[in-house]
């Protein structure tokens, strides 16, 4: 009933996954900064994701973790599972009584599985996807992925739901977590469109700026600013910024392109 990829890149870890299932982000992924990254689907076991992550945790390789979580479900036949570690290769490992197409793929820093497939097809598109594009950034390259899977043919069954979940050390919002991405799409028509969508949204709110692309906030574009932002009401950037959500962005001295792009576009009243 579901496509996923775990993967590792650096030091960040991620799971994007996409399904005929409602809510599939609530049940699929796992991941910890440091330790790893565990999907479970099919017939999903829910142990699976904090034993996984116990026993990665302990330093235990993916394969083996995959071994000593299967070897205790009286139920494995109908489980599939991806794992990668900090280090070395990913494991997958699909249940003969899976509903067909079932299968997986894995590599170095890579798992890829998928049960009720169209056909084998979805994860060759996905591996490919992923062998393809070593220098983006996980978040992207684990969309891109999906996305691969999606126009390969996917969930037969049809689309509902597809998330992305990525943690590296400190990566989280004011740093003070490592869950540097946690995004759900429930239930919708196009899930992996829109998954992308968000993603967008997530870089324009909690990215921060390019240090190459800031502007120097003075002379007459400093001037401009300032009247920007009396005309929807604020007193100042910092304020206006501030409800716009951009904080992450904001420099003393300076203004990123993209707040600019963004206060030029703004509504007179914000909105």
């Amino acid at each position: 009933m579901t496509f996923s990829i775990v993967a590792r890149s650096g030091q960040a870890l991620g799971i994007a996954v996409a399904s005929k299932f409602l809510a599939v982000g609530a049940v699929v992924p796992a991941a910890e900064a440091g330790a790893g990254a565990v999907a479970t689907q099919a017939a999903a076991n829910l142990r699976y994701l904090p034993q996984g992550l116990a026993l990665l945790r302990t330093g235990v390789p993916p394969a083996d973790v995959v071994a000593g979580l299967v070897a205790a479900d009286r139920e494995r036949a109908h489980r599939q599972v991806g794992i990668v570690g900090p280090e070395g290769p990913g494991a997958t490992y699909t249940g003969e009584e899976c509903l067909d197409w079932a299968g997986g793929r894995a590599g170095d820093g890579y798992a890829i599985q998928g049960n009720i497939l169209t056909g084998p097809e979805v994860v060759e598109a996905m591996e490919s996807a992923w062998l393809s594009s070593p220098q983006e950034e996980l978040d992207r390259r684990l969309l891109a992925v999906l996305a691969a899977g999606d126009a390969a043919g996917g969930d037969r069954r049809g689309r509902q739901s597809a998330a992305l979940y990525v943690v590296s050390p400190g990566a989280g919002y004011g740093g003070g977590s490592d869950v540097a991405c946690d995004l759900r799409v429930d239930d919708h028509p196009d899930p992996v469109g829109e998954l992308r969508r968000l993603r967008d949204v997530h870089e324009l709110l909690f990215g921060t700026p390019d240090p190459g692309t800031l502007l120097d906030l003075s002379g007459e574009l400093k001037e401009e600013v300032q009247s920007l932002v009396a005309e929807r009401g604020y007193a100042s950037l910092d304020m206006w910024v501030g409800v716009e959500n951009l904080e992450n962005r904001l420099v003393s001295g300076k203004i990123d392109p993209v707040v600019l792009a963004r206060l030029r576009d703004a509504a007179p009243d914000g909105k």
